[in-house]
């Protein structure tokens, strides 16, 4: 119908002047006279222009005026002849209404408010807001002033209203033919082809552009590190287990049962299955015994060693969990000197903050042969690190319950302008390894970082919550660029 009609009117007048106008006069929904025209303008039936009008519009508070009245006036109007309480006006209102018709009456010098009473300062007062509301609700002329007082008090908002103005297009016709765009079996068959107009194929047409997969900055990052590792001649351990013991996450590291580490409040313990099925009982009795006596030139912590402490069941906290199982099934057999990494999710019981959340990743790197010394694991730290790009290190000796000498990792950030820990080294203990089975005279080099703190400063994140968890935006993962990590 909405066709029929622009069409129809275009054969015999030159113009179209206002879509508006013409749906109005015609009785049709503007809208649908509106997406008529887009279509046609689409087949260069009719040239159509736009047109744009500004026109003023009641909000729901000016609706509320234009049909009970200002808040002044309803407010004066409650005030008999011989005046009134403040309570008792009060009572009237609501809080809103009382507020606003008591500065408006009073600013216009209608009332006059005193510490408990209220009377009026004149007689008889006319509802100027109201009127005005109403000619802007029949669409009548209001003059800039009073626009202007009305938009202040947030009673009327601008919207601007969209038409066309239409004449003929050099494809016009009073009525549109229906383009095919597929030559059928049946067209062939009946002779409908030799009639049918083809719609035209655009052949420089681009088709809809398709969403390819892309990784996470973590995954990039991650990526990277990997390759680095393989070059240095390292083997990746297997880290699918998220669930460990206490005894491999911490009691085979000669990290004491009473250590705070230990406390619901550093770790996630389980509550179901809250406790290991199965231990190597001969390793279990040794590292009771280092815990308990010592030995290999330690006097251990001298407490009594508790199996149902080892046995409980936690998500990993770090990664060495992995190292410490791989360590020990290396002692197993005839010993060779090996390298590992791992790269994996660990969790800790944190408080989440910019920088700090309750699940992360470390990387973890290890190398067991003999004779090895803090010289070596200081040559290695300087390679690995300056395939990550950074080159300036120090070390700062530290302490870790499984590692002596220990050593924290720092590197000089040239954006930062200072230096800034990166990560934890050290050689595995006596205590640790001799209980595994492993050689009196090999040692462990061990070193770890977490992953989030490389790939926010080469990605110029400052909130690892924007970079890790729930609170990620799938658009940042799609802008980011590839991972280039300095490679020396």
């Amino acid at each position: 119908m909405a066709e029929e009609a622009v069409l129809g009117y275009l054969e015999k007048n030159e113009e179209i002047s206002d879509s508006g106008i013409f749906a109005e006069e015609k009785g049709i929904s503007h809208d649908e006279i509106v997406n008529i025209i887009k279509s046609l303008n689409g087949f260069r039936l009719v040239d159509a222009q736009d047109i744009k009008r500004e026109r003023w519009v009641l909000t729901h508070e000016g609706d509320m005026y234009a049909e009970h009245g200002s808040p002044e006036v309803q407010l004066f109007l409650a005030v008999p002849p011989e005046g009134t309480t403040r309570e008792e006006l009060q009572g009237k209102f609501e809080p809103s209404i009382y507020k606003i018709g008591c500065t408006q009456a009073i600013k216009n010098k209608w009332i006059e408010m005193g510490k408990s009473a209220v009377s009026r300062k004149v007689q008889h007062v006319d509802d100027r807001v109201r009127d005005l509301l109403v000619q802007i609700q029949k669409g009548e002329e209001v003059s800039a002033q009073d626009i202007d007082a009305l938009k202040r008090r947030k009673l009327i908002s601008s919207q601007i209203w969209k038409g066309f103005s239409v004449k003929k297009g050099p494809n016009y016709t009073p009525k549109r033919k229906k383009m095919a765009t597929d030559l059928t079996r049946e067209h062939l068959q009946r002779g409908d082809w030799k009639e049918i107009e083809f719609k035209e194929y655009n052949f420089l047409a681009k088709g809809q552009p398709t969403d390819g997969g892309c990784l996470h900055p973590l995954l990039k990052v991650k990526r990277q590190i990997q390759l680095i590792f393989l070059q240095m001649g390292f083997e990746e351990m297997a880290t699918n287990n998220f669930v460990e013991s206490s005894f491999w996450n911490f009691d085979v590291l000669f990290q004491p049962q009473q250590h705070p580490a230990r406390d619901s409040h550093d770790t996630f313990f389980l509550k179901e299955p809250s406790t290991t099925r199965s231990l190597p009982e001969d390793y279990v009795e040794r590292v009771k015994q280092v815990h308990e006596s010592g030995g290999y030139g330690s006097r251990g912590y001298g407490y009594e060693w508790k199996r149902e402490e080892a046995n409980k069941n936690l998500l990993r906290t770090h990664t060495t969990a992995v190292s410490s199982r791989m360590l020990y099934a290396l002692a197993q057999g005839k010993f060779a000197p090996k390298k590992y990494y791992s790269i994996d999710r660990v969790f800790r019981n944190e408080a989440v903050d910019r920088t700090h959340l309750a699940e992360f990743h470390q990387i973890e790197g290890l190398i067991c042969d003999r004779g090895l010394t803090l010289g070596h694991l200081i040559g290695v730290l300087e390679d690995f690190f300056s395939r990550l790009g950074m080159s300036k290190l120090k070390f700062k000796p530290a302490y870790n319950p499984y590692t002596e000498p220990s050593m924290e990792i720092f590197s000089y950030h040239e954006g930062l302008q200072k230096w800034v820990e990166i990560g934890n080294s050290g050689m595995f203990r006596p205590e640790m390894l001799r209980p595994m089975g492993l050689p009196e005279d090999v040692q462990v080099i061990a070193w770890g970082l977490s992953l989030e703190r490389p790939t926010m400063i080469l990605y110029g994140i400052d909130n690892i919550r924007d970079l890790f968890g729930h609170k990620v935006d799938l658009s940042l993962i799609k802008r980011n660029p590839i991972c280039r990590i300095g490679l020396n």
